[in-house]
């Protein structure tokens, strides 16, 4: 089997826009949560949202590819710069290699809204022109990054609720580890348009703390009334290590392991611990490694009572008495849904290269499945050599990845 490694990362998120100003908001506890009023007239029950920049695209991609992306899409593209850039990938790389893009996606709301709006006042799809459905497939992503940077290799999108970004980075650490790629830029994008979020508003699901939104995200708090909604995009280049020796790149980290589940159970927004750990053991495994071996895991935590409930007693039955730092970064960003899985990876890579552990922030008092818990409240300066990231989601599916740091 082949050595997996990462040589390039991207972030355009609601607390950064590039690894340097996320780096800062980590290290400081800075929440990335604001007041969208618009959500209220709308007919939202809550307005909290991550702030996400808007990108500038004009003079980065021509007129003709800038209309097929999606809000998402953009995103991606800003974080997939980024990445590209610090792996040392340019365009005639690019042009002279095969290199896949595998993204975690799992709406694109607004453009199928926007469609159908027309349809309804107009009657006639010749209206529509040809970039709504560029923009409203699921694989809008995948399918404009590998058109913008002409990519060659493996192309898909990855549908997993809030294990997208997750499932995708996985994905790629598979083909590469079984020698089907040398090289694959993958991640996640989630949009943040209030269109995209009424249903989840509907559920009741959101946090309601619309006086103080900095305050509102609070995973493992006993005082938590939800989750904040939230998006971007993130990026990884994934690479086999005699690949990037070969051609020179910095080698920021290895990925070492991916443990994958299913819950089993007949509720389709039921979380379970069993399914959390099943994950969690495999990654575990794959990686060669033990509880007591994983010095960082940043929990799934959305700042939901069940959610939270669920992956406080998985984590505490494989990792209580052992050392690991636990933490949120979901109580500074929200909950970044598709993209989070790999978001919060680069966040846990950028705590790797800095040596520290982000703080959960909002956490005052700690409820009785979390209590046990090694959850750090503030910005602590330690090694951080492996991490454990989870992602879950709807319909039970699960996702752990560890990522350890490169020795040679």
């Amino acid at each position: 089997m082949k050595r997996v490694v990462i040589t390039g990362m991207g972030i355009w998120s609601c607390i950064g826009t590039d690894i340097e100003e996320v780096r800062e908001s980590l290290y400081k506890g800075k929440s990335g949560i604001g007041i969208e009023e618009e959500r209220l007239q709308y007919g939202y029950q809550s307005a909290l949202t991550g702030i996400v920049k808007k990108p500038v695209l004009k003079g980065l991609i021509d007129r003709h590819l800038r209309r097929g992306l999606s809000e998402e899409a953009e995103y991606a593209f800003m974080a997939a710069k980024q990445a590209f850039r610090m792996a040392k990938v340019d365009d005639s790389y690019l042009d002279a290699n095969e290199v896949g893009c595998i993204f975690g996606n799992d709406s694109s709301a607004k453009p199928v809204i926007e469609a159908a709006r027309i349809m309804d006042e107009k009657h006639d799809t010749e209206l529509l022109g040809q970039s709504f459905i560029f923009q409203a497939m699921n694989s809008t992503v995948t399918m404009n990054l590998s058109t913008i940077f002409r990519l060659k290799g493996v192309n898909f999108t990855v549908s997993a609720a809030c294990a997208s970004g997750s499932h995708s980075i996985g994905l790629a650490y598979m083909l590469i580890k079984n020698g089907l790629q040398d090289m694959v830029l993958c991640g996640g994008a989630q949009e943040t348009n209030f269109y995209s979020m009424a249903s989840f508003d509907a559920l009741g699901a959101f946090s309601k703390n619309m006086q103080e939104p900095a305050k509102a995200s609070r995973p493992f708090d006993r005082d938590r009334d939800g989750l904040v909604p939230s998006g971007g995009a993130a990026a990884l280049v994934l690479e086999e290590y005699g690949h990037a020796v070969a051609r020179g790149a910095d080698i920021i980290a290895e990925v070492a392991g991916y443990g994958f589940s299913s819950n089993g159970t007949s509720v389709i927004s039921q979380p379970s611990d069993e399914g959390c750990v099943r994950a969690m053991e495999r990654a575990l495994a794959d990686a060669g490694m033990r509880p007591d071996d994983i010095d960082y895991i940043n929990a799934h935590a959305t700042s939901t009572r069940q959610g939270d409930m669920f992956e406080a007693m998985a984590i505490d039955s494989l990792f209580r008495g052992k050392h690991a730092v636990v933490s949120s970064t979901k109580s500074m960003t929200g909950h970044e849904c598709w993209m989070a899985g790999a978001s919060e990876l680069v966040y846990s890579l950028i705590m790797m290269q800095n040596g520290f552990v982000a703080p959960n922030i909002n956490l005052e008092n700690p409820d009785e499945y979390s209590a046990h818990l090694n959850i750090a409240t503030v910005a602590t300066e330690t090694a951080v050599n492996t991490v454990l990231s989870n992602s879950f989601g709807f319909g039970g599916t699960n996702s752990a990845l560890v990522v350890k740091k490169f020795k040679k």
